[in-house]
């Protein structure tokens, strides 16, 4: 079946049952059609708040917590039901709003969609509400309008829509009735198409609606969004399985310990269901959560300050520092989406010009210096700018257009060779404006100084190469065709620049087509490319000493894509590009390994956009998106991590992306992955930190249940440990500065687990030692005649302060005592709120009698200081250990 581009405009009236466009359907076959296919509008289906919220709690650490709570509720603990009550609360809101924040693309994609379309009915041009469209209206275009659904243009008047936020396409695209016989041709070269939320920049045209809501181009965008799950993040999958293998130990050790107890009948069956709670309460990580939603929430907060980057989604943050690929579109991106006029051709000379974008700064340059400006280099820049029906305007310090990039950027030009406050001696008579079928702008104007009036024209070379050898027989078509051929090879647009001169006497006061076909003089010719963001070059090179790889994915030019990729530098080596209609055509084997070792993806569709993210996720690639446009929606929902441009982006690319970057700066890609890394690290180092706390709580009421003995540490004294003095002593890896040649490690590999076997080894022999070294201060503090409420003060007091000089030791790979001098002030701070919320708990009346405490004498502080410090002297002798077998 053919596609509606390759139908002839006879064939298209024969399907659609229209004798004349003009005349368009009858009110009887839409009232029908409109009943079979529905409105035109693009549906969202929401999934309730309240089941978003439920689903939160889909997690078994929180079906323990729940679990305590309860159980803490039973045995008239309230307090601790609370504290473990209100985590819980805080991490399903932190879950519940992330989620829905991702939800809203969808809804900016319907905003996209036209509100009214102008038709043809009963033979009536006449205003409807564009959800009323249906399937074979002729709908009528004209600038400024938004397209209301994909159409097949059965007739174009210069008609021009600009379609970059769907293609990629930085010039807005001409478009023509013309039959396109080609198969498979790509969404940026149907010309004889428009589509739905692209808007009309110049012209009129008529188009006969081929497809509506759901079925347009930008109805599948909306549901390839729609379809596409949230992915979790490296980390989030990491610490979910931390907190499973911790929790399945945690209850198959507390029913263990409860069997043994009960058959033993050690305890009353009350006491021992006390102290399995105590025991469940004291071994699960309540702060693990806690603490790596705060880490995460510094990062983001750091970020936005420093890098004006916006993170939606906190585990983002952390899968920036783990990402291997970054998949990124090129304009307005890896470019500015500005045409910049960067080499010239005028007469025999070559010039360079410095400067991208359209702000003014810059200059014309001749072998490396400032090129004086000539008459006739003069007369090519005048040339350039007043054929031009564009606008450039300055606001706030960024320099905008009103029309087509091609006229802003000889604008741009002229301001670098004059200045911006410099006023052309030239007034316009009159304006031929850019047609299709001639492919050239000109102005008649008249030279204030010496009321000379010239022709000025620019457009396509080769119409004007034609007109130029009108004016001279000897013209070197060959030499100029060649410049031609050699900036196109490099991907650049080129333009010809000329002008007429209008002899004497004729008074010309309108400008005619035949007038330029008599002849022109050939001024020269300008290569403008969407100049490379200078900034990305460098954010490039420290990418690929990191080991991060860049992709560039556009809708733009093969050609062009692959200049600007060598450019950029996006490889040290060739750059291989294929085009969308080649991706189509391989096998999914194939996408796989061609995803890898290709630079350059020329010509695509948002299709194929996601499947070249999900070949790269297949190959255990963690893969960012970059975009800005609609088309790049899909993508950057589906990457393991979506990132769009705050300024240009548009508000579907926005919120489909888990971070934004305020300043559109790509750049900031290279800092913020290094801040990832960072973060990471810290969250490993705080969970190695945290979960030797936690189990040698367990192992402390475990051996005291299994020996018979009394249990020393109490649920609320347990909670204490966890939720006060580990989360405070864990604020401190919030300020842990990144590693030494932390940019210099490749990405961590998707498939490597957040801890090592050393890590399990060190998580082992640190809790037994806590747990031992407490266990003996309780026994000697007895045996030396103390209270058991004193020992058990001492024994709170040994875990908690172990801590510290765990800190100590964990926080660098390096010796610990050697890097003190390292640590933030923030983290001395925190530390030394620690101590003070210890003296607190231990001499403060009212803390003593709700945690069952009492206060202890200098004698037993250096005890106390005494076994703390123990643990660090092990964990530093373990690093020795380590240091020697790594040298012999």
């Amino acid at each position: 079946m053919k596609e509606k581009y390759q139908l002839t405009i006879t064939a298209l009236k024969k399907e659609f049952n229209l004798t004349d466009f003009t005349q368009g359907l009858s009110d009887v076959t839409v009232k029908q059609k409109l009943a079979e296919d529905g409105q035109n509008v693009l549906k969202v289906k929401s999934t309730p708040k309240w089941k978003i919220f439920l689903r939160q709690f889909n997690n078994i650490v929180i079906y323990i917590l729940l679990v305590a709570t309860l159980l803490t509720v039973i045995i008239g603990h309230y307090t601790d039901a609370i504290v473990i009550g209100a985590v819980v609360i805080l991490n399903s809101l932190i879950g519940y709003f992330q989620e829905t924040s991702a939800a809203n693309a969808l809804a900016k994609i319907k905003e996209m969609m036209a509100n009214q379309a102008t038709v043809y009915r009963d033979g009536k041009r006449q205003d409807i509400d564009a959800a009323d469209l249906v399937i074979g209206d002729v709908v009528f275009l004209e600038a400024g309008d938004n397209v209301p659904a994909d159409l097949r243009i059965v007739s174009a008047d210069n008609l021009r829509i600009e379609e970059s936020a769907l293609t990629g396409e930085t010039n807005s695209v001409i478009k023509t009735d013309e039959v396109l016989t080609d198969n498979d041709v790509p969404l940026a070269d149907r010309v004889n198409m428009a589509y739905a939320s692209t808007s009309v920049t110049s012209g009129s045209g008529l188009g006969v609606v081929v497809a509506t809501a759901e079925q347009t181009e930008i109805g599948k965008i909306s549901q390839e969004v729609a379809h596409i799950k949230t992915k979790k993040t490296p980390l989030t999958k990491e610490i979910d399985h931390v907190g499973t293998v911790v929790s399945y130990i945690t209850i198959t050790t507390s029913i263990i310990v409860f069997i043994i107890g009960f058959i033993l009948k050690l305890y009353s069956l009350p006491a021992l269901a006390l102290a399995v709670v105590a025991m469940l309460v004291g071994a699960i990580p309540e702060g693990l959560p806690a603490i790596t939603s705060v880490i995460l929430a510094f990062g983001i907060s750091k970020m936005a300050k420093l890098y004006k980057t916006i993170i939606k989604s906190m585990p983002a943050v952390e899968t920036l520092g783990s990402v291997d690929i970054i998949a990124t579109d090129k304009t307005g991106t890896l470019t500015k989406n500005e045409m910049t006029a960067t080499e010239l051709w005028v007469g025999n000379q070559f010039y360079q010009v410095s400067g991208t974008g359209y702000a003014p700064n810059g200059e014309i340059n001749l072998n490396g210096k400032k090129a004086p400006l000539t008459d006739q280099l003069k007369l090519f820049v005048e040339a350039g700018y007043q054929a031009n029906d564009t606008v450039l305007s300055e606001n706030n310090g960024a320099w905008h257009i009103n029309g087509e990039p091609t006229d802003g950027a000889f604008l741009t030009l002229y301001h670098k060779a004059y200045g911006p406050q410099h006023q052309s001696q030239y007034s316009e008579i009159d304006l031929l404006p850019f047609d299709s079928d001639y492919r050239y702008i000109a102005e008649l104007t008249e030279n204030q100084e010496s009321h000379k009036k010239v022709i000025f024209i620019k457009g396509s070379p080769d119409k004007l190469f034609e007109m130029a050898q009108k004016e001279d027989p000897n013209f070197d078509l060959a030499k100029w065709q060649k410049r031609v051929n050699d900036w196109s090879s490099a991907g650049k647009r080129v333009i010809a620049v000329g002008y007429q001169p209008v002899p004497k006497g004729k008074n010309i006061t309108e400008i005619e087509h035949d007038h330029l076909y008599r002849g022109i003089k050939l001024l020269g010719l300008a290569a403008l490319l969407d100049a490379p963001r200078e900034e990305v070059i460098e954010a490039l090179k420290k990418m690929n000493t990191a080991g991060v790889h860049v992709k560039m994915i556009t809708g733009d030019d093969p050609q062009t894509a692959r200049a600007i990729g060598k450019e950029l530098g996006l490889t040290n080596g060739p750059i291989n590009a294929i085009t969308g209609a080649e991706w189509d055509k391989l096998s999914i084997k194939e996408r796989e390994k061609v995803a890898l070792n290709t630079q350059v993806f020329a010509r695509t569709t948002p299709q194929n956009k996601l499947e070249i993210v999900e070949a790269l996720q297949n190959q255990q690639q963690v893969t960012a998106m970059v975009g800005d446009g609609v088309n790049d929606a899909p993508a950057l929902k589906k990457a393991d991590i979506g990132v769009a441009m705050g300024i240009k982006g548009t508000d579907v690319a926005k919120d489909a992306a888990d971070m934004i970057l305020g300043d559109d700066n790509f750049a900031t890609m290279a800092a913020v992955i290094k801040e990832g890394r960072r973060i990471y690290d810290n969250i490993k180092k705080s969970i190695l930190f945290l979960l030797p706390t936690s189990f040698a709580e367990g192992l402390v009421v475990a051996f005291s249940i299994l020996t018979g003995q009394q249990v020393p540490l109490q649920p609320a004294q347990l909670l204490w440990i966890n939720l006060i003095a580990a989360i405070t002593i864990q604020f401190a890896f919030v300020f842990e500065r990144a590693e030494d040649g932390i940019m210099e490690r490749s990405p961590r590999p998707i498939t490597q687990r957040l801890m090592n076997p050393h890590d399990f080894f060190q998580m082992g022999y640190v809790s037994s030692l806590m747990a031992i070294f407490a266990l003996i201060g309780y026994e000697w503090f007895i045996c030396t005649g103390a209270s058991e409420i004193s020992a058990t003060t001492m024994m709170i007091n040994t875990i908690v302060i172990s801590k510290i000089f765990y800190f100590f030791s964990i926080r660098t790979e390096q010796y610990g005592l050697t890097k003190i001098n390292d640590i933030n002030k923030n983290a001395w701070s925190i530390i030394g709120l620690m101590v003070i919320f210890q003296l607190i708990l231990t001499y403060v009346p009212f803390m003593q009698a709700a945690f069952h405490v009492t206060g202890i004498n200098l004698i037993e502080w250096s005890a106390v200081i005494l076994f703390s410090c123990l643990i660090m002297i092990f964990t530093e002798g373990d690093k020795w250990i380590r240091f020697r077998m790594k040298k012999a």
